[in-house]
């Protein structure tokens, strides 16, 4: 979104805010990493071990983010006459006028599929964040209508604005994906591929049940590749995804690096996605763009990204699920048709658009 704010406003004063002080460039992403200011290397790595030290205690989480909350308050005390525009649920105290990205509601309407210390204080964040947006942007129409409900908002102070894939997933040739695909020890349009954390939002359980229920011959010819984080609550369903790699119809992956995921992506025969629930779903869109047929459940928003280009079931129906399955993975006239339209559907979404988008919202809340 950084990126093309710009590219769509040449006139835009942009600053970009790390911390509590504004940087040059967005951190690992605008500059190779050696290439870098020291500074900005040194504080970015020294944050991420933070976090990650403090993230599984309820009361150090609390207490850090309020003293952020205050630093960040302070620093801009100097620049109430900009819009301030939270993208990630977080806004903080400032007098100017301010614009927050809230991307689902999980932790209150899922709250038991997160960690309950959590819960607690994202629930108390994301409300106080929202009574001090003058706009609250969304991924998604379901969202911004959940949204808008849940907090009795008027329509016109929340919107729609949706996500795009990066130009990273696209349809790739075998002789391209044959040499990062053989390091995870995978074959070009050999697998079936799920991404996203190990989770329980993520329907994990029935995506393995109903791969369980396909013929043995095709889940052991496409066995069901998984990547993603170890999230919380995982470690049953890690036992079962051990289970099913010893049986020869699964395997977990663990983290892939973002140099690789696109490739992983590319090589699969089909993507599976039946989530609970998504505020937006940019996985399956990831798979479209990468010309891979999608399956899904009809969960929150997963019907407004994937329109009819793939093939969709309740989140817990199984036996629909692993019919679908077996379509995707062996109806040749199915897939060809769910590629094409995939490719078509992918396309209507992009991160110029959402920056587009995004500067309406910005000139609508300067405006009024």
């Amino acid at each position: 979104l950084a990126k093309n704010l710009q590219l769509a406003d040449a006139q835009l004063d942009l600053k970009m805010m790390f911390g509590d002080r504004f940087i040059d460039a967005l951190p690992g992403d605008a500059l190779p990493g050696d290439a870098q200011p020291a500074e900005t290397r040194r504080n970015g790595s020294s944050l991420l071990r933070l976090r990650r030290l403090l993230q599984h205690s309820p009361l150090a989480v609390s207490l850090y983010r309020q003293l952020a909350s205050v630093r960040r308050s302070r620093f801009l005390e100097l620049h109430s006459d900009a819009v301030f525009h939270g993208p990630n649920f977080y806004l903080p105290r400032f007098a100017g006028r301010s614009v927050v990205t809230i991307h689902d509601l999980s932790v209150f309407s899922w709250a038991h599929c997160h960690p309950k210390g959590r819960v607690k204080v994202l629930q108390g964040e994301i409300a106080r964040s929202v009574r001090r947006a003058d706009m609250v942007l969304t991924d998604s129409e379901y969202t911004r209508t959940e949204v808008a409900e849940f907090f009795n908002l008027e329509p016109e102070r929340v919107r729609a604005v949706s996500l795009g894939a990066s130009a990273a997933f696209a349809p790739r040739s075998d002789h391209e994906l044959a040499p990062v695909l053989a390091r995870w020890g995978l074959e070009p349009n050999g697998y079936c591929l799920y991404a996203g954390t190990i989770e329980p939002r993520k329907n994990l359980d029935v995506l393995l049940d109903a791969y369980q229920a396909l013929p043995p011959g095709t889940r052991r010819r496409w066995p069901l590749v998984l990547c993603g984080y170890q999230g919380w609550q995982s470690a049953a369903l890690h036992a079962r995804i051990d289970k099913a790699t010893g049986e020869g119809w699964a395997r977990y992956l663990g983290y892939v690096s973002a140099d690789d995921l696109p490739l992983l992506y590319a090589g699969a025969r089909l993507f599976a996605f039946p989530s609970l629930y998504e505020g937006f779903g940019l996985p399956v869109l990831e798979a479209m763009a990468s010309g891979v047929p999608v399956v899904c459940s009809t969960s929150s928003s997963l019907p407004e990204v994937v329109g009819s280009a793939g093939a969709m079931c309740a989140a817990e129906d199984t036996d629909a699920l692993t019919k679908l399955l077996d379509r995707g993975l062996e109806d040749e006239t199915w897939r060809v048709r769910a590629r094409s339209e995939g490719l078509a559907r992918a396309a209507s979404f992009s991160w110029a658009r959402c920056a587009r988008e995004t500067l309406d919202a910005y000139r609508a809340v300067v405006a009024a």
